[in-house]
């Protein structure tokens, strides 16, 4: 291949210009131009473009968010804006695409690749609910930031004697709250893959571990819980006596610099798609295993189901007590 593209779609995650930068690197060190497509697929349907070299992704590996900007396209999902898209790809000469995102991202790059455009999708989502990879870029930090606030927070709910009930994100996955809950001593973890019941879950253990002396408690909820944590907060104050607070971390866990292991599997992930480009290989997933980089027909990784780890859940309800 003489010219790729790369672009990042759907939700930022830190680590995306890690990839970017991997991406523009190895092509120009192996002769091929590369174009970055500014706010995703829109981007590429509207033809906006930008030639990138090695100097364009200087001081950008220890950004967060990404330089490309990124969009969701609804026109892109409807064959007109699949065309358009296509064209402008013939417009810059463009012969393979990397895509930086989650699982509806790899949904346009499939959709790209059927209509021959090969195209490599590279998991990028703090929600870490790519089937195929073990960790996906973005998730080590938004962790680590999910822990370092609810760890500020434990300091003023022991200095008060409260309760602090604390939504994460994830979207429909419970890996940020399981992961965050045990780093942080969490005494009751809410995740949407496990059935939960209030009064057993959280009332029952806040009770139990009162009779130990235990005075503050922290209770992870994460979004696809779906349950408003105000009135959590309430109903546990009113069945245990103990003052509580809710706090909804929001986009705040999206931000920040992104941490080393971001960074090094970011790079790692971005070689590997340019190389499979250069052999002409599109249709793919790159996905971590561990620490080795591997790729999957993005047709099997799309299909494949990611469950939680119940051994790590019940572990941590063992241990926080």
């Amino acid at each position: 291949m003489k010219t790729i593209a790369v672009l990042t779609s759907g939700g930022d995650a830190p680590g995306m210009n890690a990839a970017v930068r991997a991406v523009v690197r190895t092509a120009c060190e192996n002769g091929i131009k590369v174009y970055g497509v500014v706010r995703g697929y829109n981007g590429l349907i509207k033809g906006d473009l930008i030639e990138m070299d090695l100097r364009s992704v200087s001081d950008i590996i220890n950004r967060g968010g990404t330089i490309l900007y990124s969009a969701r396209s609804k026109e892109f999902a409807t064959e007109e804006g699949m065309k358009k898209a296509i064209d402008t790809c013939k417009k810059f000469g463009i012969e393979g695409v990397v895509v930086i995102g989650g699982d509806g991202s790899f949904r346009g790059a499939r959709d790209l690749s059927e209509r021959g455009i090969p195209c490599v999708g590279l998991p990028g989502t703090i929600d870490n609910d790519i089937a195929c990879c073990d960790h996906t870029i973005g998730y080590d930090t938004c962790l680590n930031t999910i822990m370092e606030m609810i760890d500020r927070l434990r300091d003023t709910a022991e200095s008060h004697d409260r309760c602090s009930v604390v939504e994460v994100m994830g979207r429909r996955a419970g890996w940020l709250a399981l992961n965050s809950g045990i780093a942080c001593g969490a005494t009751s973890i809410l995740i949407p893959e496990v059935p939960f019941d209030i009064e057993r879950d959280v009332i029952q253990r806040m009770r139990k571990t009162m009779l130990t002396d235990k005075k503050h408690f922290i209770i992870v909820v994460a979004e696809g819980c779906e349950i408003n944590v105000h009135d959590l907060a309430k109903e546990i104050e009113e069945k245990t006596g103990v003052e509580s607070r809710a706090t909804v971390l929001g986009h705040t866990q999206r931000g920040g610099y992104p941490t080393a292991r971001d960074r090094v599997m970011a790079t790692k992930m971005g070689n590997y798609a340019v190389k499979l480009l250069m052999n002409n290989i599109g249709n793919r997933v790159v996905a971590a295993q561990k620490e080795d980089v591997v790729d999957y027909d993005i047709f099997e990784a799309l299909n494949m189901t990611k469950t939680i780890d119940m051994n790590l859940y019940n572990i941590a309800h063992e241990v926080s007590i």
